[in-house]
């Protein structure tokens, strides 16, 4: 992904509150549009460098399962 693309969704969710994180993601997933998904990479990204270990694993455990149905 062209850091640029980081740059830029970083720069439009900057002071963003939970609630807001959490309605840009749901509406990212229920418009289902693939050129959101750079956006959720971002965010991905994000929480992943914030995240301790035991997050990553969890949620490494529950992304396995859900890919098992």
């Amino acid at each position: 992904m062209n850091f640029q693309i980081r740059q830029a969704i970083a720069s439009n969710v900057t002071g963003d509150s939970a609630t807001e994180f959490r309605d840009t993601v749901e509406d990212a997933i229920s418009r289902g549009d693939e050129h959101l998904l750079p956006g959720l990479g971002v965010f991905l990204e994000k929480w992943w460098n914030s995240s301790t270990p035991d997050e990553q694993q969890q949620f490494t455990e529950k992304l396995s399962q859900a890919f098992q149905n």
